[in-house]
């Protein structure tokens, strides 16, 4: 079942998105070369708390963590831990938080350091097909008119689109329906209504789209070992059109200040 928001339930729900956002922001200030995820972590779930929210995936499904910190190959759902970031990596750092009720759902790929051309390529093009995507989040459209924006632009470029994972509906539940596949066919799937709240999240892989996943039960990796990336943000319908409740303003002010290359 789809649950319609009210406007003033979106303005609740915008609050906890703009504190995932702050707190991607914070990531996006200490994040370096040397930095281990799990550092990351509990400045993260600290921040989130100091704020008034609750980590909103701190024992979800038994996930023993705050933030999903997935690297390089990993596509999303990894563990922190105390291994360096290395110069030339990438990390997708997932974060959710729970406040009044409502869940903020929302991801970012930083690069650590300087990163190869084609990387960096990968990180520019997956982030336009999540602004693609969002386009498309009207009342009147479908939830394939969504995929479909996003997969064209990504494998255009040559890029591998998972199909395994996908966004989904956000509200008082962190998933809620429905479901919002990164590829689809215009003028497929659910309506698209006043009311909806969406977390629209490609994870775009360098090669293929296959993945798999690793022997701890949650971390997804690319089957080729190839990099992959990772965008998301909130979105919901409001007067017929998409209204983005998170925003990567504070991750790019963050990462201006300290001189790094926005993608």
């Amino acid at each position: 079942m789809i649950h319609l928001k009210t406007k003033e339930e979106i303005e609740i729900m915008r609050k906890s998105a703009l504190l995932v956002s702050k707190t991607l922001g914070l990531m996006a200030e200490m994040l370096e070369p040397g930095i281990s995820t799990l550092e990351l972590d509990k400045k993260a779930e600290e921040f989130i708390r100091d704020h008034g929210g609750e980590p909103g995936f701190l024992g979800l499904y038994d996930f023993p963590n705050t933030l999903c910190m997935s690297p390089n190959e990993q596509v999303v759902h990894g563990f922190p831990n105390n291994d360096p970031l290395r110069e030339g990596d990438i990390i997708s750092i997932d974060c959710g938080v729970k406040m009044n009720g409502f869940y903020g759902d929302h991801a970012y790929t930083f690069a650590v350091g300087e990163v190869k051309s084609e990387i960096e390529q990968l990180l520019k093009v997956t982030k336009e097909s999540l602004y693609l995507g969002i386009e498309e989040c009207k009342a009147g459209n479908r939830i394939g008119d969504i995929g479909f924006a996003i997969q064209q632009h990504a494998e255009k470029h040559g890029y591998g689109v998972v199909r395994e994972l996908v966004g989904h509906g956000l509200g008082r539940k962190m998933h809620e329906s429905p479901e919002v596949p990164n590829y689809g066919k215009r003028g497929r799937g659910a309506k698209l209504k006043e009311g909806m709240v969406l977390a629209i999240e490609p994870m775009i892989n360098l090669g293929g789209r296959s993945i798999k996943q690793l022997a701890d039960g949650w971390s997804i990796v690319t089957a080729d070992g190839r990099y992959s990336a990772h965008f998301e943000h909130d979105v919901a319908i409001v007067d017929g059109k998409p209204d983005i409740l998170s925003t990567f303003d504070y991750v790019e002010e963050a990462l201006e200040k300290k001189g790094v290359a926005i993608f």
